[in-house]
């Protein structure tokens, strides 16, 4: 056998098994690509979310750390939203005081790549009446309520479990060491409030802890506005906001607790309505609603309508 006959012998052996090799290797690449995008849940994200997928916006981040840059555009915005007539740089001075006190970055991370992280987003609708729904929010992972909403006296409709609780200073309640803080700032002065509330004896002390504070970012409520709600209304409402930053947090989630009563009043579980026009005001109540039984009927969201 000649020389060049082997070495052709031996170029045709090497490119058999690379392409091999490379088959077997992009074969294995896919594999693990597909792996890592495996959704725990039963139910996950998928291309028949169709609202899911116009809307959604992972670039954008939930919670303020010690590296979020608010551009001067969407502080615009956001001073709009209660008039707030500080500047920019007074924002950017009253974040760096913030994380002197709090850790640089919140402790509840994204959605988990080995487990399904269920959430109950509970609002307040008069709709929980009744509902008996207090069993099956306390099964959840995470449980989020917000502001005023009371649990004694109504723990077969609500249940017992708080882990999250969205508030501003208006709306605060006392929590206890296992409950996390989820602060709303409509304004510099919310957050203020939340450095004063830890380092200052001038006023009460609210229950929680440093560790347990997560201050949603202001580019976050411009985001659930903007995009999601097509700047209908002057803001969004808590909820809405609420329910936005669960999709983002969250790998399946239950919705308990909005809509309007059957006489179209949007009024509180732990209320008695005194006025029989209640409305939502600012917000545009009924399309927040709307984009929330979308969801359910794409079965992006498990959505429970009470009574």
């Amino acid at each position: 056998m000649t020389f060049k006959l082997k070495l052709l012998i031996f170029l045709f052996f090497m490119a058999a098994v690379s392409v091999l090799w490379s088959s077997d290797f992009s074969r294995k690449l896919q594999l693990q690509l597909k792996n890592q995008s495996t959704c725990p849940c039963e139910r996950c994200f998928s291309k028949n979310d169709v609202l899911l997928r116009k809307h959604m916006r992972r670039s954008i981040e939930p919670f303020l750390t010690a590296n979020t840059k608010l551009s001067e555009e969407d502080f615009k915005w956001w001073k709009h939203f209660q008039n707030e007539r500080r500047n920019y740089s007074y924002y950017n001075a009253t974040v760096h005081k913030l994380f002197q006190i709090f850790p640089p970055v919140p402790d509840l991370k994204g959605p988990s790549s080995n487990k399904c992280r269920t959430c109950a987003v509970v609002g307040n609708s008069v709709n929980l009446k009744g509902s008996h729904y207090g069993p099956l929010i306390d099964f959840q992972d995470i449980v989020i309520r917000m502001n005023f909403a009371k649990i004694k006296g109504y723990e077969n409709d609500v249940g017992t479990r708080t882990t999250h609780r969205v508030m501003y200073p208006e709306s605060a309640v006392d929590l206890d060491n296992s409950t996390h803080l989820v602060l709303f700032p409509f304004k510099i002065l919310d957050i203020e409030w939340a450095i004063k509330a830890t380092t200052s004896t001038e006023i009460p002390q609210p229950g929680f802890f440093w560790q347990q504070v997560m201050v949603v970012n202001p580019a976050f409520m411009k985001y659930s506005h903007v995009v999601w709600l097509g700047k209908k209304g002057r803001y969004p409402s808590t909820g809405f906001m609420t329910f936005i930053l669960a999709l983002h947090i969250c790998d399946e989630i239950h919705v308990f607790g909005y809509g309007a009563d059957h006489k179209g009043n949007w009024s509180h579980y732990f209320e008695v309505l005194k006025n029989k026009k209640l409305r939502t005001g600012q917000h545009p109540g009924q399309h927040e609603y709307n984009i929330l039984k979308q969801m359910a009927e794409e079965k992006t969201i498990q959505f429970y309508t009470g009574r």
